[in-house]
């Protein structure tokens, strides 16, 4: 994936502009057709992964790790997975998400260590327009997501673009998380609110 990447990005000056635009939270052109070349891509590798016997815990391993931006020690994650780009995603180490995590990855999406995901979270960077003849262009911009050290996401979580989640958070199951959340906190709800004091 990371060659791919490299080699579009090099052999098309016009294509590495709008990659970078989008990793820097400013509006690029979504349609252009480099970047459903990289999607397709990527879910080539994300069938092949969801394809595999569970019990091939090697294999499984080395598919993640040639997919996403970096991987610490000990990362384990439950068939099916989903994501846009897997290289901008980088996790910790002692890193799990159970069955069905989905991860738009237009910006950055970082783990801390020992973080705990529960089945069927959603992880958003994308962000449209609000106006619909702007949204009419499938031009967009991305928001990164960073989840910090010994945070537990429980199962249905929706995480949103921008938001900062801190060390030792906990997410409530069904939540959906619209802004930072602070180290310690323990927040629920939609939108999540805090639940103590941290």
């Amino acid at each position: 994936m990371k060659e791919l990447l490299k080699r579009l990005t090099d052999s098309d000056r016009s294509f590495a502009a709008e990659w970078q635009k989008m990793l820097s939270g400013e509006l690029y052109e979504a349609a252009n057709p480099k970047f459903g070349e990289l999607l397709a891509a990527t879910r080539r590798l994300i069938k092949r992964f969801n394809d595999l016997d569970p019990g091939d815990s090697e294999e499984m391993d080395s598919l993640l790790r040639s997919m996403l931006g970096s991987a610490g020690r000990n990362i384990h994650v439950n068939q099916p997975f989903r994501c846009d780009y897997g290289c901008n995603i980088s996790v910790g180490d002692n890193f799990f998400a159970n069955f069905s995590l989905t991860i738009l990855d237009e910006a950055r999406v970082t783990f801390g260590d020992r973080v705990l995901i529960g089945p069927n979270v959603s992880i958003y960077t994308a962000c449209h327009p609000l106006d619909p003849r702007a949204r009419a262009t499938f031009d967009e911009w991305a928001e990164p997501v960073t989840v910090g050290n010994d945070v537990w996401i429980g199962g249905n979580a929706v995480i949103l673009p921008g938001v900062t989640i801190g060390d030792g958070a906990v997410i409530g199951a069904g939540s959906v998380v619209t802004h930072d959340v602070a180290p310690g906190a323990i927040v629920a709800g939609n939108p999540a609110k805090p639940l103590n004091k941290p």
